[in-house]
């Protein structure tokens, strides 16, 4: 288990009406102000409007010659530009703001929301990964963000590529939190823009503290993982290079004082370098959702909501908790990762340069339809199998 906590408090804001907003959003994208020193204008001025009247007396202190603080134009535009796209500013000090974030000393003292903010009253994990993540490590995701969203926490990602979108889609129904890079109407990837609108439409959350329109760059991520992190009350890292977005978010979740566990891989795998190395320092390792909760105080249900897991061990059970009636659906067909991993094997020892009909290496696998179809999903996605026209496929 690995913690190291650094919370930090700021003075009560009451923020309340418009105005309120605006000054805080004003103060907050004047030049040379980001949330630290946000907090620290506040801590030393007391007010918002106090801290925007003397902010061109501090800046001519510290040298800086003709300062002036963001127009008024320039914050009601984003404001506006907010309510056009359906998204709510939400100000640090608010009752909408999300309590596990308040504390942090670098807490974002804006956030624009698009969604149903209650979810982050809801406990919650984030799960995090590489973007290129491998068909073992997308199916591990999915695994661990179906059970954790059917146990009743809320799953936290960044709704990048890989290892965030399937973490996102496999708790749709349960809700899900999704933080952004750019602003909280910028859809980006462009492929997730459906993802996005899913995630809201099923009682789910969008989160930015970037400013409205703008499309993110890689100098924003690092800010962003800190609101994943925080947000959460653990970082499960799925799969991660040894330098990669996903071990700066479990290292903001040291300084945050959360939990960080991850999913151990091959050693010779470069996308699994980055878990074992958190294994190796002290992170716990994960390989069920049971793992995860093991490590965490188990969640208190409402008698009429509460099911218990028949698959966990009967010395510790789960409460499983909904926030919506459960869905009727078939049982699916489960796999360990093993079966997993020889089916891949097995589907490419009999691929190669020349193009095989798919009902052709179905029989030859001698496997049901069923089973091999995701599969061969899965190697698509990773580039190790490519298909081509009237249902050929060769090896990657």
């Amino acid at each position: 288990m690995m913690t190291k906590a650094a919370p930090s408090t700021h003075p009560q804001l009451p923020t309340t009406t418009e105005d309120d907003r605006l000054a805080c959003l004003r103060l907050l994208r004047s030049r040379r102000v980001g949330a630290t020193t946000f907090h620290r204008l506040l801590q030393e001025h007391g007010s918002v409007r106090a801290a925007l009247d003397a902010l061109p007396q501090i800046a001519a202190a510290a040298g800086v010659e003709n300062y002036t603080i963001c127009p008024e134009a320039v914050v009601h535009a984003e404001y506006m530009a907010g309510k056009a796209a359906g998204a709510r500013l939400v100000c640090w000090g608010e009752q909408e703001y999300p309590a596990a974030i308040a504390d942090l000393a670098d807490a974002p003292p804006v956030l624009w929301a698009i969604g149903d903010t209650s979810i982050l009253s809801r406990p919650m994990l984030a799960l995090v990964g590489a973007r290129n993540a491998s068909s073992l490590g997308t199916r591990m995701a999915r695994k661990l963000a179906g059970d954790l969203s059917d146990l009743g926490y809320v799953v936290v990602s960044g709704l990048a590529r890989g290892v965030d979108t399937v973490a996102h889609l496999a708790s749709l129904q349960g809700g899900t939190v999704a933080v952004l890079g750019g602003g909280v109407d910028v859809m980006y990837p462009a492929e997730n823009s459906r993802l996005a609108e899913d995630i809201v439409a099923n009682g789910g959350l969008r989160l930015s503290e970037m400013p409205m329109g703008l499309q993110p760059q890689a100098r924003h991520f690092p800010a962003r993982n800190r609101i994943i992190s925080g947000l959460a009350q653990a970082v499960v890292v799925v799969e991660a290079a040894a330098r990669s977005g996903s071990l700066i978010t479990a290292r903001c979740a040291l300084d945050q004082g959360r939990e960080v566990l991850a999913v151990p891989g091959h050693p010779f795998d470069a996308r699994a370098g980055g878990c074992n190395m958190l294994i190796r320092d002290g992170a716990t390792l994960v390989r069920s959702a049971e793992d995860i909760v093991e490590q965490l105080p188990q969640i208190t249900a409402e008698p009429e909501q509460v099911e218990l897991d028949l698959e966990a061990p009967p010395t510790a059970p789960v409460a499983r908790r909904s926030a919506r009636p459960p869905k009727e659906k078939p049982p699916e067909p489960r796999h360990n990762l093993r079966q997993v991993a020889a089916l891949h094997r097995m589907i490419l020892d009999r691929l190669g340069p020349s193009p095989v009909a798919e009902d052709q290496l179905i029989r030859d696998l001698g496997a049901p339809a069923q089973t091999v179809a995701p599969v061969l999903i899965d190697l698509e996605l990773d580039g190790k199998v490519t298909r081509q026209p009237g249902g050929l496929l060769s090896r990657g």
